[in-house]
């Protein structure tokens, strides 16, 4: 399992040692994003292989950021704990945000994937030097506001902001709520607060943060993050009732700020009609997608019913409720299953029933987790093959246990080798996979009469079948 922790503000010195050089483009690789939106997205963080993983919740299910790489980080070594993660829960891994730069290399990773890049939640780009400047007719609107407030208020300045105006701030948010035009908006309602509190943040260094001001009163602000060569901006917010401070203040935020930047992130619309329109506006050299990955297995895909294989011996097929006594005494060996590497019994999590082993191999397959056999002699069930750990990449592993009465005759190899070619060439895995204790020399054996050996460690040997 992975050490996940709930991303706070004593991790953002960690935190930003990933995120100081992600080139990622994207709001969410950011630790202003992690530490505003923790509320709704309750965030964990982990170190995994040199890289940084992010979980995140959604509706309920834990989905993941791409992993965002340090100096000598290994991308796919933290994207396969992240699968090993989801297979132990027993859930497909859900990748969500993922830049446009990373894209060809999950599609090349997952045979079967669902890819989606919903209009709503891609960030706006602009290029610096096109909101320092201001230039050219599509910039004629801004130009033309910009002039009303200097007009307006002459004598109005910028500069960044310090811990020394934190009572401004605060007075700031208050005349800002009281002119604010969506107060019967939940969601704007709720994304106001968290704006407050990152506000408190303007004094760190991971932040860089400047307002307008007419005399002592602070009449707009932005807070904004440096990734690789993008400035996020997390916050900007202006009284409503000084006519031209927003695009004042957008031009002399980027003015201020995004000299050394590629790109300025002014991070998504959310689906708000006057968001979409302001920003659009401005003019975004791009809309940066964010790709969600849902990696299927073939068992999806491929198989709607556990299909009957038959050997030279044996007949291999869906179980039965008669089949239920003996696969509880199959189950139940412990002298047996010693060797079998799962603790059926701890696996329930709950107390052994007449039908519980049975039970979860049905919900195994209708969730297309797995798929059990039940392999029979003349129509006696004598033992099991199960094919599982689908991990979404072409690889499945295989397991098989007959019954003590009919051990050393074959029937497990026989068995075995069935359910691997059905695995291989129907079910069009790339691999499959099986161990062995070290110990176990019957199973050593019959894996290395089908299989190709492909490594050990101090308690297995690992082998392999390939199409």
């Amino acid at each position: 399992m992975i050490p996940f922790k709930p991303v706070t503000q004593r991790d953002a010195a960690r935190l930003r040692r990933y995120y100081a050089n992600c080139d990622y483009e994207l709001c969410e690789y950011s630790l202003g994003t992690k530490l505003m939106w923790r509320a709704k997205l309750k965030p964990q963080w982990a170190e995994i292989a040199g890289c940084l993983v992010i979980r995140n919740e959604d509706d309920g299910q834990w989905v993941f950021d791409y992993p965002v790489a340090g100096p000598d980080g290994d991308e796919d070594a933290a994207l396969c704990a992240i699968e090993r993660e989801c297979l132990s829960n027993g859930v497909a891994p859900r990748i969500t945000v993922v830049p446009e730069s990373k894209a060809a290399r999950l599609l090349s990773r997952y045979p079967y994937v669902r890819v989606s890049n919903i209009r709503t939640w891609r960030d706006y780009l602009y290029d610096p030097l096109d909101l320092q400047m201001f230039s050219g007719r599509r910039y004629s609107g801004q130009r033309n506001h910009i002039k009303k407030f200097r007009a307006g208020w002459p004598d109005a300045v910028f500069r960044p902001l310090t811990r020394a105006d934190f009572p401004a701030i605060e007075q700031f948010m208050q005349d800002f709520e009281a002119e604010f035009p969506k107060g019967d908006n939940e969601k704007a309602v709720k994304e106001l607060g968290y704006a407050r509190r990152m506000l408190k943040l303007v004094d760190k260094p991971w932040f860089v943060s400047g307002g307008y001001f007419d005399g002592e009163k602070l009449i707009a602000l932005a807070l904004a993050e440096k990734c690789g060569g993008t400035l996020i901006i997390h916050v900007e917010k202006a009284l409503y009732s000084y006519t031209g401070v927003y695009p004042a203040l957008v031009q002399a935020f980027a003015n201020a700020f995004g000299d050394g930047c590629r790109l300025i992130n002014r991070e998504d619309d959310a689906a708000d009609r006057g968001l979409r329109t302001s920003k659009s506006q401005y003019g975004p050299i791009k809309l940066a997608p964010k790709y969600c990955f849902e990696p299927q297995n073939e068992l999806l895909r491929h198989v709607q019913a556990i299909p009957e294989l038959k050997t030279a011996r044996l007949t291999l097929s869906a179980f039965t409720e008669d089949d239920i006594p003996a696969y509880n005494e199959l189950v139940l060996d412990e002298n047996r299953n010693r060797w079998w590497g799962y603790d059926d019994v701890g696996g329930l999590k709950g107390p052994v029933t007449l039908r519980s082993f049975y039970d979860v191999a049905q919900r195994d397959f209708e969730k297309r987790l797995a798929v059990n056999f039940a392999v029979r002699l003349d129509g006696k069930f004598i033992g099991e093959a199960v094919l599982y750990n689908f991990d979404c990449r072409g690889s499945a592993e295989l397991g098989c246990r007959v019954s003590p009465a009919f051990a050393g005759y074959g029937y497990g190899t026989e068995a075995f080798a069935a359910v691997a070619e059905w695995g291989l060439y129907d079910v069009h895995l790339s691999r499959v996979l099986a161990k062995c204790f070290k110990e176990n020399h019957a199973s050593y054996k019959m894996l290395s009469s089908c299989m190709r050996r492909s490594g050990e460690d101090e308690t297995f040997f690992y082998f392999e079948k390939l199409v």
